[in-house]
């Protein structure tokens, strides 16, 4: 997908400058022409000489070094670029350009290019929530700019938050997308709920219950969603996956109780809610603060009913939203569905039959059918991806009818 397209990496001032040698040389095995511009500041952290045996192509780090006196370099390389990408992307840069100012070979790039740019930005996390930088931030979004959101955890200041550098490997990926074939962005705009994975739910400090579900329908979701314009929250159970970059929100959680809170609590402010999780239809009535010992004769647990997700949103749901759930049996498959689409006043429902081969949890391909006020629509055996799309274009039409309405 990247084999002979021309992609400027901007690198900026900031501790992270080392993990852009990484994308230049993953960019580069890509098949990519990788030409690397650098700051006076991000050469204080890493030398060009690196990027230059990393991408073969001369590093550029001075708007007055003229190569090629046939040409101005800051505007050739920027009529080559097919994407310019700043990583990392400090608050300077992201200042200077949403104010028009380009003191050096970067900014200046930046400025002449007609090619998309996406800054991958990284920064304290309390700069990156300073107004000001947040001010500028929205300005270069709405201009066309493209962002790739600093990552939570550790920073090299000492404090944690929001401000990693985005990993190389996603990175890749969301440079990928920018070369892909074109998905329609017919969600653009669209506040969009994906609920995936399963729960756990504690009995003992060492025990848990929990169920066969992996997340690996709920992420499709969640990507194919993001692809055609949505704004994508994911709140998901533990599974061990990787959201694709292009998803804006993820909310991490555990068990049922918490699954509920976040979904429910940002439903009123959300178009379309897909409940594609395994949500523990139970939990522990007693959840032991010391690990239960082995004992003579049976173990009896109490069991009590979690709140239902998709109820609930089902009661508060407004003419103009759309309601999807999941229906996951291993018996009488459509007659449950129809009743769990009626009384969770869901618009329709997606089921599928746990049980058979190349379906169900744990699998890259699923068969399912789709549950509907006005009958069923049976889909053939698709990729998890596939089958994504086949139910966002059913949303899409469900939009389209309400609007109509």
């Amino acid at each position: 997908m990247l084999a002979g397209k021309t992609i400027v990496l901007g690198v900026a001032g900031g501790i992270a400058a080392f993990k852009a040698a990484s994308l230049a040389s993953a960019l580069t095995k890509a098949g990519a022409d990788v030409h690397v511009i650098m700051t006076a500041s991000a050469q204080k952290f890493i030398t060009p000489l690196t990027f230059q045996a990393l991408t073969k192509n001369h590093v550029l780090i001075d708007t007055f070094t003229e190569p090629d006196p046939s040409e101005l370099a800051h505007i050739a390389i920027a009529d080559k670029a097919d994407l310019l990408v700043v990583a990392p992307t400090t608050a300077n840069v992201v200042g200077k350009v949403a104010h028009g100012i380009a003191d050096d070979m970067l900014t200046t790039t930046i400025l002449a290019t007609k090619a998309p740019v996406l800054f991958a930005l990284a920064m304290n996390v309390n700069m990156f929530e300073n107004a000001i930088v947040q001010d500028n931030i929205d300005y270069l979004k709405a201009k066309g700019y493209r962002f790739a959101e600093p990552q939570d955890g550790l920073l090299a200041c000492g404090w944690t938050g929001k401000g990693r550098l985005m990993e190389p490997d996603d990175l890749v990926t969301l440079i990928e997308h920018f070369f892909a074939p074109a998905h329609p962005q017919d969600l653009a705009g669209v506040r969009l709920i994906v609920t995936a994975g399963n729960n756990v739910e504690p009995l003992d400090p060492v025990r848990l219950l929990t169920n066969r579900a992996t997340g690996k329908m709920g992420y499709a979701i969640a990507e194919a969603a993001a692809l055609r314009g949505a704004h994508v929250t994911l709140v998901t159970g533990p599974a061990h996956l990787t959201p694709h970059p292009a998803v804006a929100d993820v909310v991490q959680i555990q068990t049922g109780l918490q699954m509920y809170d976040a979904t429910v609590t940002r439903f009123d402010d959300c178009d379309v809610l897909i409940g594609a999780a395994a949500v523990s239809d139970y939990r522990p009535k007693d959840v032991h603060t010391q690990k239960l010992k082995k004992q003579d004769g049976p173990l009896l647990v109490e069991f009590v009913r979690n709140p239902d997700i998709l109820a609930e949103c089902g009661r508060r749901k407004r003419a103009d939203q759309v309601l999807v759930g999941f229906a996951a049996e291993t018996e009488q498959v459509l007659e449950n569905a129809r009743g769990k689409r009626e009384r969770k006043n869901a618009d329709f429902f997606v089921a599928n039959d746990v049980t058979q081969e190349l379906a169900g949890f744990g699998t890259d391909t699923n068969i399912v059918t789709f549950v509907t006020a006005t009958g069923d629509e049976p889909l053939p055996l698709l990729s998890k991806l596939e089958v994504a799309h086949a139910i966002l274009d059913r949303v899409v039409a469900l939009r389209r009818e309400k609007e109509l309405a």
